[in-house]
This record gives structure tokens, C-alpha cells and sequence, in this order.
């Protein structure tokens, strides 16, 4: 059977990575002056990429040194498509996951949304937190306060005001979802565009789903089965030591 396995932040929580929407989520701590909502933006990095890099600094980048869990581990060798950017799949020896969302493990250059472009890795352990601000900027390759198209250097984030490109994979994203034979959904609350569409293919194609979280999100489908479980507990069910 081609089971297709789509994550989201609930899948990182065993590995110390605070999920989203939780009490000590991102999207509940914003930074001093603004929201989450209004900091991971396009726009912000444009108009204000001191605030935007120090912000992902401190509520992403902190993490990247943290590992794999035994769900990441079991996912290795799967048809996976994850929400996540902490890029602790690949870290699990996933070689063919898509990270639609990106990976804050690595950056591109600063381009026109659609540009093809590649993903490197983010140079983030020459950032000096002495001096947090002036590092990032220099690292990122943003002078004069404002980054350059072609010159400076943006994670490799979807920003809220960003749509699906290529460089996110879309197109084999939504072939896989059309070949699934079944699509399984773990940590995710379904709110974020990606989820929305894999329902709407399942729903069209009649593929069932299975939606795996301690407390699930009502689905709209005819085929589906709940387990009301962490991500961890649905692997050891699965008979993965």
C-alpha cells in the first residue's frame, strides 16, 4: 500500500521543540513589538529583517542542534510530507521528504518568489550573540538595513505572505497526495493551507485518511479513523522499539 504520512509540529514535541498553537507555543510568544503572525512575514524581513532574523533566531534556530525522536526515526523510511522546518526527518535519514514548509537549517537567496533558486545550509553558528542584531544582518548579507534581491539571503521559510512554489515542491507534493492509497496525518491541527489541499484530494479520490493527536481535529471525510494519541504513542502501537 502507498501511504502517505503528512506531520506537522506535534511530531517534534518529543524532541523538545515546542509545537505552535500549545500554552508555550510559537504563535503565543511574539517579540517585544509584534506577533508572531505579523513577525513571520515577507514583509516584515523586508522593512524590518533585524527584528525578523532575531526573532526565528531565538524561537527557531536555538533548536537546531536538538534531534531526531523516535517518531522522526520511524518516518525514515516513509512517503513523507512535513510542515516542519527543524529538518529533523533528514537528520533521521529521511533522504526523499518533502519539507513544504522549508528548512530553517538552511537559506536561499533572497529572490522573486517562483525564481529558481537552491537551498544551502543557513550559516547560523557563526551568528555572535554578543552583538545579535549586526551578526545576523552580516551574516545574512543585508547592508543598510533592507536585503537585496539576488544578493542577500532569507531563510528557507514559507512565510505567511508567501505562496507554494517550486522550490517547496509543490507540484510533487500533490502528486503524491494523487497516488496515495491512504493518507495518514500526525501532529497537525489542519490549519495551515498544505493540509487543506491533501483533504480536498483525499475527499475528490476517495483515498482514506487516518489522523493521529492526543486531541484531533474533526474532519470532514467519509473514510476516516481517528487515533487519539501523541505521535510517539501511534509508532510504538505500531510495533516500532
Amino acid at each position: 500500500m502507498n501511504t502517505l504520512y503528512i506531520t506537522g509540529a506535534g511530531v517534534s514535541a518529543a524532541s523538545g521543540i515546542p509545537t505552535f498553537r500549545g500554552e508555550d507555543g510559537y504563535w503565543t510568544i511574539g517579540s517585544k513589538n509584534y506577533t508572531p503572525m505579523e513577525m513571520a512575514t515577507r514583509a516584515m524581513y523586508q522593512n524590518n529583517p533585524r527584528e525578523f532574523l532575531a526573532w526565528y533566531y531565538h524561537r527557531f534556530a536555538t533548536y537546531r542542534h536538538h534531534g531526531p525522536n523516535e517518531v522522526h526515526h520511524w518516518l525514515s523510511d516513509k512517503n513523507l510530507i512535513t510542515q516542519n522546518i527543524d529538518g529533523l526527518d533528514g537528520k533521521a535519514g529521511n533522504t526523499d521528504f518533502i519539507a513544504i514548509h522549508g528548512r530553517l537549517d538552511q537559506m536561499t537567496l533572497f529572490h522573486h518568489q517562483g525564481d529558481d533558486v537552491m537551498a544551502f545550509n543557513a550559516p547560523w553558528d557563526k551568528v555572535n550573540e554578543d552583538n545579535l542584531h549586526h551578526s545576523l544582518l552580516e551574516v545574512f548579507n543585508i547592508n543598510n538595513e533592507s536585503p537585496k534581491l539576488n544578493e542577500s539571503f532569507k531563510p528557507y521559510v514559507l512565510l505567511f505572505d508567501e505562496y507554494y512554489t517550486e522550490l517547496y515542491r509543490i507540484s510533487e507534493a500533490q502528486q503524491r497526495m494523487l497516488d496515495a492509497d491512504k493518507i495518514v496525518f500526525i501532529g497537525t491541527s489542519f490549519s495551515v493551507n498544505i493540509t487543506q489541499m491533501a483533504l480536498d484530494i483525499a475527499r475528490s479520490q476517495g483515498t482514506p485518511i487516518e489522523v493521529v493527536d492526543p486531541d484531533p481535529t474533526h474532519v470532514f471525510h467519509p473514510n476516516v479513523t481517528y487515533h487519539k494519541m501523541t505521535a510517539l504513542e501511534y509508532v510504538q502501537q505500531q510495533g516500532y522499539k
